[in-house]
């Protein structure tokens, strides 16, 4: 596959491989480049080629996007270039070629959550690891709900960090507007010394969606909270970055919970609970798909209308669709019905069954269900099995047999019922404006803050130790690290409780993204092009495989303040494995 001759020239472009993205944004100027990635198994033949004719605004810039973990610990390794204060023309040095070679670290990510208090362990999760929210058990006090956004890119960051070789250069920030909001709200020092001075209430480890909401709702009930965040803004696989006045969303892209009705609007609700709210923008579309043999549907965000669109195009199976998305819509209305604080609080649900006694029975029926079967129940027609394995892959990386029916019936109904909204300036204000509620409440974040280790005290959960040796203490410890960095790497030595033994020997990582952000003319696109596409040529059989389907976002045809004017964004990824890639980048005068 190579994306050069089937995209517009861009005149910004910059590329996220599986990697690092732990420095500051850099200035530099935009030199004439020619630059390549290429992995190191020989069979894959993706490629991606800028030619010396394109000049771009920015930057081509590389890291691998690894969706178990998050973009708050990830590096951009990109020109290396001295910085210049004029940012105008090419720099007269030369320089040479580097690589980058993947080093044995893990990073942080907002997919899961896990309350780490009083030496007990809370990692339950609703379904496969791979999916759309997540719940947190804070064990030292009572059962707290964590919603985690929801969308069709989960995670972008990565599973290895990454060594880079390059002569001595000078370097500073590209943009310092960038990280004014967090600057704001961001404490540095030289804290953490001998003792316990620096005790909290609750520490979270990680600035992700999931760790900023537990971190405010436990601030809004009065507790001291410190949020421990390894990158230099919050935001994890929803953060953002700017670039020559774009500004990119680093992962996710399709927002649910934006809503003002129901219970699952969950967005709405962390972000009320700091009294905040963001301007979004609806849109009229969830996603095209663009599909083999010429198959192209329109999730459209009135129900009537996809399900119309849909059954013309499978008119032989008008009763099977409306059985199965029925089925769906039975479900997500059992679980808009419930205030979801917990999903595994015993005595929080044994309240629920006696509030809501049907609902519970009807979420028990379909626990152990998949997508997949409930289809085959209702559907014969093998492409449009294939169009509902498309459906569950972008909420959950996998195909409709492996997605748990519970999750998705919660996205497949929620784009219609509460639709899916952009947040107006980006994705990444979301986190901004949690983090601001957050020190609104007299809390703090530290940025800049790479957490190595949770201390444990005869067994108990009591502190966090930083890469620099400060350690911070707290009641509660909250890890909005995946339980692979959590009990690998910050329990490192531990023995891992039953539970947790049981899951990784039943689960498997979700994979990695190659993800390209680039900037175009408008004038290259249609004026009625949806915001969000997914593509998958010719053969079914690629839909899981890396490099086998690609998603596009375009956010600007929602928001066009996120770019200059006459401008749009296109981000772009696939799945890719992190392993198999190296990265090559020549640079010329």
């Amino acid at each position: 596959m190579t994306l050069s001759h089937s995209l517009p020239l861009p005149e910004f472009m910059s590329s996220s491989l599986p990697g690092n993205h732990n420095t500051p944004i850099l200035n530099r100027p935009s030199p004439t480049k020619l630059g390549f990635i290429r992995p190191t198994n020989p069979k894959q033949k993706f490629n991606f080629f800028v030619s010396q004719k394109v000049k771009p605004i920015g930057f081509f810039g590389c890291n691998l996007c690894d969706s178990n973990s998050g973009f708050n610990s990830c590096q951009i390794f990109d020109e290396c270039y001295a910085a210049q204060s004029s940012g105008i023309g090419p720099s007269s040095r030369k320089h040479k070629v580097f690589s980058i070679k993947r080093a044995n670290t893990r990073a942080l990510s907002d997919r899961q959550l896990f309350g780490l208090a009083s030496g007990l362990y809370s990692s339950r999760q609703l379904g496969t690891s791979r999916l759309t929210s997540s719940g947190c058990k804070i064990l030292s006090g009572g059962a707290l709900r964590i919603p985690n956004t929801k969308s069709f890119k989960h995670g972008s960051g990565i599973s290895g960090a990454c060594e880079v070789n390059w002569s001595n250069q000078k370097f500073e920030l590209r943009s310092k507007s960038v990280l004014s909001i967090d600057r704001a709200v961001e404490r540095e020092g030289s804290g953490g010394g001998p003792g316990r001075e620096n005790s909290y209430d609750a520490i979270v480890i990680g600035s992700g969606i999931g760790g900023l909401v537990a971190a405010t709702q436990l601030a809004v009930k009065g507790a001291r909270v410190l949020v421990l965040e390894k990158y230099v803004i919050p935001g994890g696989s929803s953060g953002y970055y700017q670039r020559d006045g774009y500004t990119f969303d680093v992962g996710s892209s399709v927002m649910f919970g934006f809503s003002d009705k129901g219970n699952l609007n969950l967005i709405t609700q962390a972000l009320a609970a700091v009294g905040c709210e963001m301007q979004v923008i609806p849109d009229p579309s969830t996603v095209h798909f663009h599909l083999p043999n010429n198959l192209s549907v329109r999730v459209h965000r009135k129900y009537s209308e996809f399900i119309a669109e849909l059954t013309d195009k499978f008119p032989h199976e008008k009763e099977g669709i409306l059985e199965f998305y029925g089925e769906c819509w039975k479900i997500f209305n059992a679980l808009n019905s419930l205030e979801l604080k917990s999903l595994e609080e015993p005595i929080y649900l044994f309240g629920q069954f006696f509030q809501k006694p049907l609902e519970c029975l009807t979420l028990a029926y379909y626990l152990p269900q998949n997508a997949g079967d409930i289809a085959r129940k209702y559907i014969k027609d093998p492409q449009l099995l294939s169009f509902i394995d498309a459906e569950c892959f972008i909420v959950s990386t996998v195909n409709a047999l492996q997605t748990p029916m519970i999750n998705a019936s919660m996205v497949l109904c929620d784009r219609h019922f509460g639709g899916i909204n952009y947040p107006v300036g980006g994705v990444g204000g979301i986190a901004k404006s949690l983090a601001k509620g957050l020190i609104d409440q007299g809390s703090e974040i530290l940025y800049k803050a790479n957490v190595t280790s949770i201390i444990l005290e005869q067994g108990k959960a009591v502190g966090a130790r930083l890469s620099d040796g400060r350690e911070y203490f707290a009641k509660t410890i909250i890890s909005n690290a995946t339980r692979w960095d959590t009990f690998g790497n910050l329990l490192k030595g531990e023995r891992l409780p039953k539970e947790e033994e049981n899951f990784q020997k039943v689960y498997v990582k979700a994979p990695s993204f190659l993800s390209i952000h680039m900037g175009v003319k408008a004038e290259a696109l249609p004026p009625d092009m949806d915001c969000h596409h997914f593509v998958l040529e010719n053969d079914w059989k690629k839909l899981e495989e890396p490099y086998g389907s690609i998603f596009l976002s375009i956010p600007t045809v929602l928001d066009s303040s996120l770019a200059p004017e006459g401008r749009h964004i296109l981000h772009i990824f696939t799945t890719s494995a992190m392993e198999d890639w190296e990265v090559s980048i020549i640079y010329q005068d």
